[in-house]
């Protein structure tokens, strides 16, 4: 039989094995393949660059990074998913600016994840169908003015910046419009260029390739400066209305919890993607801006807009559930 001094030396041992197997974990790390939940459907903005992450992630990773589109709520089912994974590092999260406003949600953001850094900011963008008759912030003001809840502008639903932009716009201008919710960018903007929709405030990735080709009219950036890759699209500032400014900003996060050297880890292989050449072509040519950041970045970053979007929401009345 064991006596109680054994038995404290044994768990002594036992406490000195879990030490020195933690740092090993995560220097082993990974040993099988990641998920990437991103909370919005295939085909939209989110998913585009999630799954240019995710290939780049698999190559330097030496595993797979399965992309996961848990899409529902606005983002709230695939974030609240995440949020509940387990902190190994082999869950990680596709999140998206406005995250933290539902008054519902299940989880929270700043306390239940660890950021692992900034991928890009992408700015919203007010969109048109070639037939809607407007071609400025100025033409859509006057339009709503003189016919009352005509003009329908499309959305993906709250909590997304989209929703709260076009909130913000019928703010600032008093215009009345009909907002019209879709469960993604990708359904919005097949549904901008069919006509069923006469505006949108989308994200530029799914609809860059049809503002090209002229199936879709870019009327303003909701941003403090133009796109470089649509140069001649004009600031909602430069268009008359300098307060509607919605930026959209691209990150990972970890579930809390997540072993500090394992957020280490992704965070110095996902800078080393976001200042790749390739993948900064390609976020620019998506009509975005690469940013890539330190955890601690991320993390004010966070804090700074959803509490900026917040605010809007209590401001506005809006009830976000």
């Amino acid at each position: 039989m064991l006596t109680l001094n054994h038995r404290n030396k044994l768990f002594g041992v036992a406490l000195i094995a879990l030490a020195f197997c933690a740092p090993a974990a995560a220097e082993d790390y990974p040993s099988r393949p990641v998920t990437l939940i991103i909370p919005f459907p295939a085909g939209g903005g989110v998913d585009t660059i999630g799954r240019v992450i995710a290939a780049k992630l698999t190559a330097v990773l030496g595993q797979q990074v399965i992309v996961e589109n848990r899409a529902g709520a606005g983002s709230v089912i695939g974030i609240r998913a995440a949020a509940k994974a387990a902190p190994d590092g082999y869950t990680i999260l596709m999140a998206t600016t406005g995250a933290s406003v539902p008054a519902n949600s299940g989880y929270d953001i700043i306390k239940d994840f660890a950021p692992i850094g900034l991928i890009a900011s992408i700015p919203i963008m007010v969109q048109a169908n070639p037939a809607t008759p407007v071609n400025s912030l100025t033409d859509i003001v006057a339009m709503a003015k003189k016919e009352p809840g005509k003009l329908t502008v499309g959305t993906p639903p709250p909590p997304t910046l989209n929703y709260f932009g076009a909130e913000l716009f019928k703010s600032l201008t008093g215009a009345d419009v009909t907002i019209v919710t879709y469960k993604g960018t990708g359904p919005l903007t097949n549904d901008l260029v069919a006509g069923h929709v006469m505006l949108a405030f989308n994200t530029v990735p799914p609809a860059i390739s049809n503002i090209q080709a002229g199936k879709i009219k870019a009327i303003a950036v909701c941003a403090l400066a133009r796109l470089a890759a649509l140069p001649d699209v004009p600031t909602a500032a430069e268009a008359g209305l300098p307060g509607l400014d919605v930026v959209l900003y691209y990150g990972l996060l970890a579930p809390g919890g997540t072993s500090p050297a394992i957020v280490q880890r992704l965070n110095r292989e996902l800078r080393q993607i976001v200042n790749s050449d390739d993948v900064k072509t390609r976020l620019i040519s998506d009509g975005g801006g690469p940013m890539p950041s330190t955890p601690g970045e991320y993390a004010a970053n966070i804090e700074r807009e959803e509490g900026k979007w917040r605010a809007l929401v209590n401001k506005l009345g809006l009830k976000i559930e």
